[in-house]
């Protein structure tokens, strides 16, 4: 028998309709709460399903939204603000994925990815809601990050009754999601496990590595002991501790394990199936994670829905949890399809951006919003950037460097700078942009991490985007790669010969940023990065890259035969 609750938050009382069994086609049994009104009246439903856990959401009732840095932050309350939905005239469903929470079944690697797809989960869960009394057949979907790829999942299936989603901030190139450029990201496994501010899922002895459960031992084996020869994960004690001991780490052992591109990666990518949604979708992402934003343009790009939006919003990206911001844009949005109220968001520009600087919204159909052109400045002797390139070569010009040891040995990173003179005239940049660097190391590889800020006279300064790449992982994809927009692969490491002076070109990514008078551009080169400045404080604890595990000298060519440069995207 249903377990009907009542609930007081605030002035407002909801019914709560706990522990609803919902069957799946292969016989498992999901797990899903679901907030309304208290009247028995149908209603248009938004659902929403992570690992996270039903109960941990539930905290959206009780809990003020928290800002980093707050210590109370835990990146995992993101399915929405349920107050507001019941208020708004729909069901709020929240559901435990397969394998975690009170679900059945079985959850084998991220995502799902070893079992069944959580996009025919999803579909099940969403056409058995439309089918309640408390529902009146219209479903969207709702939450930011992993429910927000659970949409896109879900959506490629095509369930009938799926009129519409808004996704904000979701990831959707699932290898971008955790290596960089081929550095690896650590949020991924604060979220998995519940570290640096995350709650993480909701385990239970039924979520799997997809590794241990698909691969030989002997192929594990290898994998593992091929990880653990790598110096940056021999200088990091947990990546240690996981290959060693996979047991309730098995989706962080699984990314471990897997630190290129591919299959493994591609065949449940969001963007991959993308292509198949039909329904209108509405993406929201904030500047300041640059990852998250590429991917959202992609996924942007890749879609064929008659209707489609794309906003990209201010900085700095990590929202409150509970998860209260974009309920305006998406109420509007599923107004429009889940209630059929004709109130003009199918009429408005596809895409909508916020310029830092001038601090102005661009609308236009396309991405980018306005022309641009590329255009180059160039790494000087004394820290400059200019427009202008060097003439003399690497005699003359002689080439910058850094050495950085180990963290294991020292708490300073070494970061070098240039910077461009101070601009007389507002300059608008909005897009992807390069990073040609001519280097030499002393290693067979090492990290470059590019990081370009808008430096205000008062001596402020705000991030404008970031680059990553794993010099072993320097290959480009010739055939997708175009001038300002370069593509990695990711595929294979080519080990550097020490000592020999190679191009890396790092992707630059996505931004809109009006650089006003007064300000300069500043260009940060570094293998690690800081824990701490005007940036990452503003992120979790976790939200750091795997530093270099070994001494390493870098040498910064920049010359006329070693023309080291940005490629940035001005509009015109």
């Amino acid at each position: 028998m249903t377990d009907i609750r009542t609930v007081t938050t605030g002035a407002q009382t909801i019914s709560v309709r706990k522990d609803l069994e919902i069957p799946m086609r292969d016989g498992v049994t999901l797990v899903a709460d679901v907030y309304h009104a208290p009247d028995e009246k149908p209603r248009p439903a938004l659902v929403a399903l992570s690992p996270y856990g039903k109960e941990l959401q539930a905290l959206a009732l009780t809990m003020p939204p928290q800002q980093r840095p707050s210590p109370m932050w835990d990146g995992c309350i993101e399915a929405g603000d349920i107050a507001r939905v019941v208020g708004e005239g729909y069901a709020h469903v929240i559901g435990d994925l397969r394998g975690s929470g009170g679900s059945g079944g079985e959850h084998i690697g991220n995502y799902n990815a070893g079992g069944v797809s959580l996009g025919q989960d999803a579909y099940d869960v969403i056409e058995w809601v439309a089918a309640q009394p408390w529902c009146d057949g219209n479903v969207g979907m709702i939450g930011i990050s992993y429910y927000g790829s659970m949409q896109v999942l879900a959506a490629a299936e095509r369930p009938p009754h799926l009129k519409a989603i808004f996704v904000s901030g979701g990831h959707y190139d699932f290898y971008e999601t955790t290596y960089h450029g081929g550095v690896m990201w650590f949020m991924p496994r604060a979220a998995r496990e519940g570290r640096g501010g995350d709650s993480g899922w909701a385990f239970t002895d039924r979520i799997k590595s997809r590794m241990l459960q698909n691969l030989p031992a002997a192929e594990v084996e290898a994998r593992v002991a091929e990880r653990l020869a790598d110096p940056d994960v021999q200088a990091w004690p947990n990546l240690v501790h996981t290959l060693h001991y996979p047991v309730h780490h098995e989706a962080w052992f699984d990314i471990i394990t897997n630190d290129l591109d591919g299959e493994w990666y591609e065949e449940r990518n969001p963007i991959t199936v993308a292509p198949n949604i039909d329904v209108p979708v509405w993406l929201q992402i904030d500047q300041g994670r640059g990852w998250t934003m590429d991917g959202t343009i992609e996924l942007f790009q890749s879609l064929r829905s008659a209707h489609k939006r794309l906003s990209i919003g201010s900085y700095p990206p990590m929202q409150s949890r509970p998860w209260i911001e974009e309920h305006d844009k998406m109420f509007r949005w599923y107004d429009k399809w889940l209630k059929g109220i004709d109130n003009g968001v199918d009429a408005e520009p596809a895409v909508e951006v916020f310029v830092e600087g001038s601090r102005q919204v661009v609308t236009a159909a396309q991405w980018p919003p306005k022309p641009v052109e590329y255009r180059e400045l160039y790494l000087r002797p004394r820290r400059k950037l200019s427009f202008e390139p060097e003439v003399f070569g690497p005699e003359a010009a002689a080439p910058d460097g850094f050495f950085q040891a180990p963290l294991t040995v020292t708490d300073k990173v070494e970061i070098l700078s240039w910077a461009t003179e101070v601009f007389t005239e507002p300059v608008e940049l909005i897009g992807t942009g390069a990073f040609h660097l001519f280097a030499a190391i002393d290693q067979d590889d090492t990290n470059f991490i590019l990081r370009l800020w808008d430096a205000a006279p008062n001596g402020t300064r705000q991030l404008l985007t970031t680059a990553y790449l794993k010099a072993s992982q320097r290959e480009l994809d010739l055939e997708r790669s175009k001038p300002g927009e370069p593509v990695h692969p990711h595929t294979r490491k080519v080990p550097v010969t020490p000592g020999e002076i190679e191009e890396y070109v790092l992707r630059v990514y996505p931004f809109a940023a009006t650089i006003l008078p007064g300000h300069r551009v500043v260009a940060e080169l570094s293998c690690d990065e800081p824990l701490t400045d005007e940036h990452n404080s503003l992120l979790p604890p976790d939200a750091f890259h795997l530093p270099v595990g070994r001494p390493v000298t870098h040498t910064i060519y920049r010359d006329a035969q070693h023309p080291s440069r940005l490629v940035l995207p001005f509009t015109v």
